[in-house]
């Protein structure tokens, strides 16, 4: 009997640790919204600022088709979008810099995407999940809720680097998510 309670005792502090991870895991998460926008953001940086690396320099005028933008628009199109979408979720003025130009040399466009999503990591840092209704004029003049400002922002994410990755492919490149590890 005493051996049991023993036992009894050991295996409970043996999976203390299990049981509260558990209580943790199920722990509704303050703010997923919000959250899962800056795990976007760091992800995307990842993959566009490399993919704009990739590309070399005398590719950014390239573009599949003439009615299709340039490597080059598609960067400066990227920067644009983040300062833009960035600035309004946030509420946090983007810096007034030039705007680039899709003819812009290529350190000058892949340091100004850099720069885009460092905007966007620390102007989105503050934001939460308690304000996703508020209402925010985005481009065009285009009303739209904060929520559906975040999910424009990282749906443009994955339209921007979708292209990207079929304009490195087009020129016999692999795009990051694609190279071997």
């Amino acid at each position: 009997m005493k051996l049991n309670r023993v036992l009894l005792c050991g295996t409970m502090l043996a999976l203390t640790p299990f049981i509260a991870a558990a209580q943790q895991a199920s722990a509704p998460e303050a703010n997923p919204v919000s959250n899962a926008v800056r795990s976007s953001v760091e992800r995307a940086s990842k993959n566009m600022v490399a993919a704009a690396d990739e590309m070399p320099a005398d590719k950014y005028s390239f573009h599949p088709t003439p009615a299709q933008m340039s490597f080059g628009k598609l960067v400066s199109h990227m920067i644009g979008s983040n300062f833009g979408l960035c600035s309004k979720i946030s509420g946090v003025a983007a810096p007034t810099e030039e705007k680039p130009s899709e003819t812009d040399p290529k350190d000058k466009l892949v340091s100004s995407l850099k720069a885009s999503f460092d905007f966007c990591t620390q102007s989105l840092s503050k934001v939460d999940d308690s304000n996703l209704g508020e209402q925010l004029t985005v481009f065009g003049g285009r009303k739209l809720s904060r929520a559906a400002a975040m999910i424009a922002l990282t749906n443009d994410f994955a339209d921007h680097y979708s292209m990207a990755a079929i304009y490195l492919r087009l020129n016999g490149l692999l795009p990051p998510t694609a190279q071997p590890k």
